[in-house]
């Protein structure tokens, strides 16, 4: 059968755990460098990508493999009038997996039903962000035990696919939320009583210094300034959920800050300096962990 990855649901902590140890045993250097030589990756991406496009073809060439593109949705056939189901169609030809990124919720899992080939889901608008969470968790895991923590999720968490993804795996783990968002940009209903049934403890709160002397991850999300229908309304919210060196005085001493970036103004840059900010180390966790996520569909 098909290995594909398309929901961090798609996974149970068992076997979280066991892709996690096998990200550290790559970040170590333990690993078969031509593991995956002569296999090829198509990168699909139809959304702007720095990061993930980047750590998986750089994940893909530390294995010995090669990557394929279209470049961008102008130059593919999509442009044309071409479906997506013929599009993976013809790209599973083409490729041993396919990595997908795409605007409308739901385009990963119809790209699984018509591929030959492993198709991972790296963004599906507002859905989830499997390999991006998986990352996320590896670098909590870098500073502290998953389990029983305190973690914040700040910003827009109705369309975030990061904190989607994040707060259903957390949840695995007997994570207490604490959630911090503008009126309209919270937890989507249906999310928020699935995780709450999971057993999951969520807090809300309007202000982020009534949490951040409580929580052992702060987890930073963009706040998305197209979903406001004026710039003043926009910098008046943008304003208030803003980590700067002065709020985290009040933080616990070993509390991590996350960003899936790119960050616009919503982590002052002097927090880059100090001990609490993992977001660079995050970023650069994609590779060992979609390593990992690679090996896994193609071995």
């Amino acid at each position: 059968m098909t290995r594909h990855i398309i929901s961090i649901g798609d996974f149970d902590r068992r076997q979280i755990d066991r892709l996690l140890d096998n990200a550290k045993r790559i970040d170590a250097q333990k690993y078969d460098k031509n593991a995956l030589t002569g296999k090829i990756l198509a990168t699909l991406f139809f959304e702007p990508s720095t990061r993930t496009r980047m750590s998986f073809e750089a994940a893909m060439a530390r294995f010995g493999g090669t990557s394929i593109s279209v470049g961008s949705v102008e130059a593919c056939s999509i442009a044309k009038g071409e479906t997506l189901a013929d599009t993976i169609r013809v790209v599973s030809g083409y490729a041993d997996a396919i990595v997908i990124r795409h605007p409308k919720e739901g385009a990963a899992r119809l790209a699984a039903q018509f591929a030959s080939v492993p198709v991972i889901n790296a963004g599906d608008g507002a859905g989830q962000h499997p390999s991006q969470t998986l990352l996320d968790l590896y670098t909590i895991r870098q500073s502290m035990k998953l389990d029983g923590i305190n973690v914040a999720l700040i910003g827009d968490l109705r369309y975030g696919r990061t904190a989607h993804s994040l707060a259903s795996a957390l949840s695995l783990y007997h994570v207490h939320l604490h959630t911090v968002s503008p009126k309209g940009l919270e937890l989507p209903a249906s999310l928020h009583a699935d995780l709450e049934e999971k057993g999951m403890e969520i807090t809300g709160y309007d202000n982020i210094k009534d949490l951040i002397g409580n929580v052992d991850v702060i987890y930073m999300t963009r706040i998305q300034r197209e979903r406001f229908p004026d710039s003043a309304s926009y910098f008046n919210v943008a304003s208030s959920y803003r980590i700067t060196p002065e709020l985290l005085k009040d933080a616990k001493k070993q509390a991590i800050v996350l960003h899936p970036l790119p960050r616009v103004d919503e982590i002052d840059p002097r927090v880059d300096l100090l001990p609490h900010a993992k977001y660079f180390e995050q970023s650069k966790n994609g590779v060992p962990v979609r390593m990992a996520m690679l090996l896994q569909v193609l071995q």
